[in-house]
């Protein structure tokens, strides 16, 4: 195999520091399989065995260590959100007035928010969309309760077949 790797002092030295300084596991694998390469000049397959690897992970990374350098040791973190429409901070900043209304009292609507939120993105958005806006920012869904917790139903009812037939709403004229 073509030497791809150079064991230069510099570059071991370079190396040496660099997994001093990893910050996952991961990369510090990346920087060992690299670092075995230019100080002990193991093979492939040697260095898969020592790292627990498949032989052509190795290839790939000496191959990608040759082509873009020390690059090849940041490793973007995954998930996360990729396609936001607003940031944390923009969301907050369309939340306060709908947090004030609902501190105070006032009954909110989701087509109120996504209509505020359509209107800032500048483009339609989903309900779900909304939906999950409310929940990152840990807002929850509170109903009116369908009756008073200290209702007597007996007493309701008593009232329900006492109450005279003519009241004032109920009575016809003449």
């Amino acid at each position: 195999m073509k030497d791809l790797i150079s064991n230069d002092k510099a570059t071991i030295a370079a190396l040496a520091e660099r997994l001093k300084r990893a910050q996952s596991h991961s990369e510090y694998q990346r920087i060992q399989c690299v670092l075995i390469r230019a100080t002990l000049g193991s093979s492939a397959k040697e260095i898969a065995q020592l790292l627990g690897w498949a032989t052509t992970t190795v290839y790939v990374i000496h191959s990608r260590w040759a082509k873009e350098g020390e690059s090849i040791f940041d490793l973007r973190g995954r998930g996360g959100r990729h396609n936001q429409h607003l940031t944390s901070e923009q969301e907050t900043e369309l939340l306060v007035p709908f947090t004030k209304m609902a501190t105070g009292g006032e009954m909110l609507h989701v087509s109120e928010i996504k209509k505020a939120l359509e209107e800032r993105v500048g483009a339609p958005v989903a309900a779900s969309t909304v939906y999950r806006m409310l929940d990152r920012h840990g807002w929850r869904k509170v109903v009116p309760r369908p009756r008073h917790p200290k209702a007597d139903f007996q007493a309701q009812d008593a009232f329900k077949k006492t109450a005279q037939s003519g009241t004032a709403r109920g009575r016809s004229p003449g």
